[in-house]
C-alpha cells in the first residue's frame, strides 16, 4: 500500500515552497532544502536523500549496480525479476536502474536499455520470462546519454534494430563515451514529439538539466481495462559540480513539466533509478494487491506535483550553493 502525506502536511508544505519562490523567505540552500524536505513528505523521500551532496542528510545506497574496474559487479548483485505494473506496461530494469517496456497493438516501446552487461538478462530474458517477443521491439527511447541507461541500446539496435530514439544533445555526449558500446546514430527526439504504434501514442518532453538532451515521456497506460496517464521524469540529479546555467534549465524543467502533466491528468510518476520512485516497494507491493486496492504506483496527481516541486526545490538549493 502507498503511503500517502496528510493533507495538512501537503498544503503546509506546499505553501512553504511557494514562500521560498515568491522570495518571501531567504533564497539559500538551506532555505530551499527545507521546503524539499517539507514536501517530500514520506514517499518522495529517496528522491530529497539523492540530494544528500546539497542538503546534507543520508543518500539512498545503490544496489550495487554500477561497474567495476575489472568488469561489472556479479549477476546476483544487481539482478531483478521482471514484474507486468500495468496491462501495457513492464518492469525490465535491474535493482537500481529502470527500464520499461510499453506494450502496443503493433510491438514494443522500450524506454532507456541499462548497463551494456544487464541488457540481455533484464531486458531480452526479462521481456520472454514475461512472454513477450522482445523481436517486437520497434523504438527504443534514452532517457538521457548516461550509460546506466544507454549502455545496453547498441545490442538491442544489433539483435533487433528498432529506432532509437534521444535528444541531440546527448547523442553528441554518447558518442564521446570510449567505455561503452555506441550505438548508430538515428531519431533525434524533439520537444513534444509523439511516438504511435499501433494503439498507443507516447509523447516526449525536453527536461533539460541533468543532462543537456534529457526527456521525459507521458505514458497511457491501463490498469484492468481502465485507462491512465503515467509520466517518466527523465533525469534527476544537479549538484555542486553541475554548470548553473544546467541548474536553471532543470529547474525550468521541472517547472514547464510540472503544468504540463498537470494538464494531461498524469496519476503516476516514475524514474529511471529504482529509489527515486520506491519502484522496489511498489513491485513488491504489486504480488499481493487485492482488486479494489489502489495501484501503487498511481499516485495520484497530486503526488506527481509534489514530485515535480521537490525536484524544482532541490534544484534551486543547488543553485544557491555558494561557488568559487
Amino acid at each position: 500500500m502507498v503511503r500517502r502525506t496528510s493533507p495538512v502536511i501537503l498544503i503546509t508544505a506546499l505553501a512553504l515552497s511557494q514562500a521560498v519562490a515568491g522570495q518571501s523567505s531567504p533564497d539559500t540552500t538551506a532555505a530551499h532544502c527545507a521546503a524539499a524536505k517539507a514536501i517530500a513528505g514520506a514517499d518522495h523521500i529517496n528522491l530529497y536523500n539523492r540530494f544528500a551532496e546539497v542538503c546534507g542528510g543520508e543518500r539512498p545506497s545503490p544496489a550495487g549496480a554500477q561497474p567495476r574496474r575489472g568488469g561489472p559487479p556479479p549477476q546476483a548483485v544487481w539482478h531483478q525479476d521482471p514484474v507486468k505494473v500495468f496491462d501495457n506496461l513492464y518492469f525490465i530494469g535491474t535493482k537500481e536502474h529502470s527500464s520499461w517496456a510499453v506494450q502496443t497493438s503493433d510491438g514494443l516501446i522500450v524506454i532507456d536499455a541499462l548497463f551494456d552487461y544487464a541488457v540481455k538478462d533484464e531486458v531480452v530474458d526479462g521481456l520472454r520470462a514475461l512472454g513477450v517477443n522482445p523481436a517486437t521491439m520497434k523504438y527504443l527511447v534514452i532517457s538521457h546519454g548516461h550509460a546506466d541507461h544507454h549502455g545496453g541500446a547498441k545490442f538491442l539496435q544489433d539483435e533487433f534494430g528498432p529506432r532509437l530514439v534521444m535528444g541531440r544533445q546527448d547523442w553528441d555526449l554518447v558518442e564521446q563515451n570510449k567505455t561503452t558500446p555506441i550505438p548508430r546514430r538515428d531519431m533525434i527526439a524533439a520537444d513534444g514529439q509523439k511516438i504511435t504504434l499501433g494503439d498507443t501514442t507516447l509523447t516526449l518532453y525536453a527536461t533539460p538539466g541533468h543532462t543537456a538532451g534529457t526527456f521525459s515521456v507521458v505514458i497511457p497506460v491501463k490498469d484492468n481495462g481502465r485507462p491512465h496517464m503515467l509520466a517518466t521524469w527523465g533525469g534527476t540529479a544537479v549538484g555542486a559540480t553541475t554548470a548553473p546555467e544546467a541548474i536553471r534549465n532543470y529547474i525550468d524543467s521541472a517547472v514547464r513539466y510540472r503544468a504540463l502533466v498537470g494538464k494531461l491528468g498524469v496519476e503516476g510518476i516514475v524514474s529511471n533509478h529504482t529509489a527515486y520512485d520506491n519502484t522496489l516497494k511498489k513491485l513488491e507491493a504489486l504480488k499481493t494487491r487485492q482488486p479494489k486496492e489502489p495501484h501503487p504506483y498511481l499516485t495520484g496527481a497530486e503526488s506527481v506535483r509534489r514530485y515535480l516541486t521537490v525536484a524544482e526545490e532541490l534544484g534551486r538549493a543547488a543553485l544557491a550553493l555558494p561557488r568559487p
